[in-house]
């Protein structure tokens, strides 16, 4: 069993983490919790069909999580705005965890995501992956998860993709400790992957920065505190 996680003060300021197409992030208070709010009405009026859909996602990812360590508990969730818990820790890209035992403890975790039959989607980004105060791993953002059914050719490849990027983050950081297995899952991403850097990444960044004005602001300062 994992030592217990070290209590962490509640944040001093609150507010809007978070504003884009998809509506607002904010940290809010509610009696002596911190909450992360994601609220999907103030989205852009042509994506919130998009958003409340993303926002779903996340609420059946959560709650099929049900609380399990490193990851944050669902509190609620009405359609349009979610609540869930606030973890206390820095994003990967500023926390940069050199320790071995961070990506030691990370891959544990992942594979207890996935035993719980969910997948994450969206690891590639640093912002996703905190460094608690204890120097654990926690993850965040499930608005693209998936929750399976069965362990299907479709699990066995989004999970294996999971995988692979937290390898590109640990051969950041430690790559004096991956091993001759995990340097060649890194070697061989999926079909799947290299499609869609070939087509639709291209596609994606073109409505999003060009048609809507907007892009995914990786490591940007408003995601910190997510």
């Amino acid at each position: 069993m994992s030592p217990p996680v070290a209590a962490a003060p509640l944040p001093a300021d609150t507010g809007l983490l978070k504003s884009d197409l998809f509506g607002t992030v904010r940290l809010v208070r509610l009696g002596e919790r911190a909450v992360i709010r994601r609220d999907t009405r103030a989205a852009r009026r042509a994506c919130a069909w998009l958003a409340r859909r993303l926002a779903s996602r996340e609420s059946r990812a959560l709650a099929a999580l049900d609380g399990l360590p490193g990851t944050p508990r669902l509190l609620a969730f009405d359609g349009a705005v979610l609540d869930r818990e606030w973890i206390a820790g820095r994003p990967m890209r500023h926390a940069r965890p050199g320790h071995h035992d961070y990506f030691r403890l990370a891959l544990a975790l992942l594979r207890r995501l996935h035993r719980a039959g969910v997948t994450h989607n969206d690891l590639a980004k640093e912002p996703n992956w905190l460094v608690t105060p204890d120097g654990r791993p926690a993850i965040v953002d499930f608005q693209l998860a998936v929750v399976h059914r069965s362990r299907g050719r479709l699990f066995r490849l989004l999970a294996r993709e999971d995988l692979r990027h937290l390898l590109k983050h640990k051969r950041t950081y430690r790559p004096d400790r991956l091993s001759a297995r995990q340097s060649a899952i890194l070697a061989t991403p999926a079909c799947t992957s290299r499609l869609w850097r070939a087509t639709g990444k291209p596609l994606y960044r073109f409505v999003t920065r060009r048609l809507l004005g907007w892009a995914d602001r990786e490591g940007a300062t408003d995601r910190q505190l997510r």
